[in-house]
Formats: structure tokens, sequence, C-alpha cells
């Protein structure tokens, strides 16, 4: 599990083909401190195990759908990529629960500054919309961001300097895409509501449950 606050911004050194897969060398500093082989990393957002080591880089390596399903099988050398470890139990959590296990990919449609801010508008993948709310919570590339609109498949999120100059979505901009991952608590609330009656083999958690409850 991750939070969604980047550590640093790696850059890509090596991107090996293997069999099925990837191996992807990064240069990084912040990250490498107290990591071991066989610890995860969030690279934009993609939780991968780190299988090797130097003193001023790790290796991961990318599984075939990984590469498919996410922006790391463009990756190339020279480009940058957001970094961070694994959240250890007991520390803040200061973005949101983040499982680096992307949703699909989006493309930043426009970006515009908004007072000391910068408003980047997303169009996200056909079906994560139903996750998407605004005041919520979603990561792009990794990075942990509240939603500011969400209509229909444009989400609308904003970057403060902070964000904007220690992750990569500072310099990113139009036609870029994205990472995206949604909120898992917003998954697992859907499951919950939309098992078949059968399923759940008692009244389980129901709209009607919530609604009586004063959730919603």
């Amino acid at each position: 599990m991750f939070t969604g606050l980047v550590e640093e911004i790696g850059v890509v050194r090596r991107v090996e083909a293997v069999a099925l897969g990837a191996r992807l060398t990064i240069a990084a500093r912040e990250v490498l401190a107290g990591t071991r082989r066989g610890d995860s990393i969030a690279v934009n957002g993609a939780c991968l195990t780190v299988v090797d080591l130097t003193p001023a880089a790790l290796v991961a390596e990318v599984m075939a759908e990984t590469l498919r399903v996410t922006t790391l099988g463009s990756l190339k050398p020279g480009d940058r990529v957001n970094l961070e470890r694994a959240l250890q139990l007991g520390e803040r959590l200061g973005g949101h629960l983040v499982s680096g296990h992307v949703d699909g990919v989006g493309e930043i449609k426009t970006k515009r500054q908004a007072g000391i801010a910068w408003e980047l508008e997303v169009v996200v993948p056909p079906g994560l919309e139903r996750y998407i709310v605004p005041k919520g919570s979603l990561a792009l590339d990794g990075t942990s961001l509240t939603v500011i609109t969400a209509e229909g498949s444009m989400v609308t999120v904003g970057l403060i300097p902070h964000t904007a100059r220690h992750t990569i979505l500072g310099a990113k901009g139009p036609g870029d895409r994205v990472n995206v991952e949604v909120d898992l608590l917003a998954r697992y609330l859907e499951r919950l509501l939309t098992r078949p009656r059968e399923e759940k083999g008692r009244e389980g958690l129901t709209v009607e449950f919530l609604a009586a409850n004063g959730f919603i």
C-alpha cells in the first residue's frame, strides 16, 4: 500500500526487454534508503518489485500486463518518474490509500493556472467515472489528488506549487497520458451494494440500510 505522496522524481536509465516483460533501471536517491530486494516501489503509481539495487539506482521487473495497462510500456531512458516506497504501519497517512494497481490510462486535455495552483482536466477511461466524486481522492501517476469537479469522464484536479515542483505532473500538459487509480474504497463499496442477494446469504449492506442510518 502507498499514500500517493511522491517521495522523489527518479530518472529511467535503462529499459531492458525480457521474456514477457521488461526490467527498468531507475536512478534515485531518497527511496533507496532502507529499501531491500523484494520491496515494493510505486513507479508512476504502478506497484513494482525491486529485484536489484546499486548505490544510485534500483532495478524493477515489469510484467507484460502492467506494460499493457499503464504508461510504463512507453518509458525510455531519460524519462522522469514519480517514486514512492510502500507505506509502513504507524506512519502518517497524508494522502489516501493507494494500492499501486493502476485502473487505466487517462489523458490530460487542458492545463490552466488558477491562482497559485494549476488545474488539470483529465479524461479518464470508460467505466471509472462512477468511482470519482467531487472532493474525493484520485491518484494520477501515483500522486494523491483531490477531485475538484467530475462531469462524466472529464475530471478536474488541482496541483499546488509543491506538488507541481516535486512530481512529474508539474511538467505534463495537454496530450500527455497519466496512470489513473480510483479510490479503492469506492470499488469495495460498489461490490457490497451490487452483489446479487443470493450471494449475500443475508440482508447485508444495502442502499436502504445506508439511508436509514444516515450514511447517505
